[in-house]
């Protein structure tokens, strides 16, 4: 026998916090990225970092507006929506970093481009995982709804 049990959500205090905690994350990684010196400063970044600082920023920004979005307003089906949303834009962001690999390791005794391949692959799986939960967060809170 198999008994259903209505998670509860955390308040609404508790919730607005977190959104607000995340919008501000994701603006500042946004302006570190994007300001002065920026990304160009990080010694193991190539020059072909350039390639995928678009669909990072994508990622960042989607995350930001979800947020902000999510202060005002958050019933279950628009979080699970803004949930699929930010995972689409992070994988999209991931994929184009492991094809563009903008990572120089040189010098190191240490197998690092290896490690980041594992951990780029790590976070394709975990990020394809979490947008198929989101969707079906969404598909059950629509039906839900009805």
């Amino acid at each position: 026998m198999t008994t259903s049990e209505k998670t509860r959500r955390p308040s609404v205090r508790a919730r607005r916090t977190g959104y607000v905690v995340s919008a501000l994350i994701n603006a500042a990684l946004l302006v570190a990225v994007n300001g002065r010196p920026g990304w160009e400063v990080v010694p193991f970044l190539t020059a072909e970092t350039h390639l995928v600082v678009g669909v990072v920023d994508l990622c960042l920004v989607a995350g930001l507006v979800t947020s902000v979005v999510y202060v005002w307003c958050d019933p279950e089906w628009l979080t699970a929506l803004g949930g699929v949303v930010t995972a689409l834009a992070g994988l999209v962001a991931i994929v184009r970093i492991w094809q563009v690999f903008p990572f120089d390791f040189a010098g190191s005794s240490f197998d690092w481009p290896l490690t980041a391949r594992i951990l780029l692959v790590v976070g394709i799986a975990g990020t394809a995982i979490g947008l198929l939960v989101q969707a079906v967060t969404l598909v059950r809170a629509g039906v839900r709804r009805r």
